[in-house]
């Protein structure tokens, strides 16, 4: 398994934006400096009424498939 650790600050209004298909992926960069994009839906669990925010940690497999996101 692979772990990429970051910190996200959305706000609400620009999440809505994504979820509703305005744009599809949010594109993160790792504390190494890689860029990675994950699928929106993958952040609707963090929402909250001032938008996603804090630091996150995506497990994902050999292949670079996902596995988890959790904000730590």
């Amino acid at each position: 398994m692979k772990q990429y650790h970051f910190s996200l600050n959305i706000t609400y209004q620009a999440f809505l934006d994504h979820y509703s298909g305005a744009a599809s992926v949010v594109q993160v960069m790792t504390d190494s400096g890689l860029r990675l994009q994950l699928p929106a839906t993958k952040f609707r669990v963090f929402l909250s009424q001032i938008g996603v925010k804090g630091r996150f940690r995506l497990t994902t497999d050999h292949n670079n498939k996902f596995i988890k996101l959790e904000m730590l």
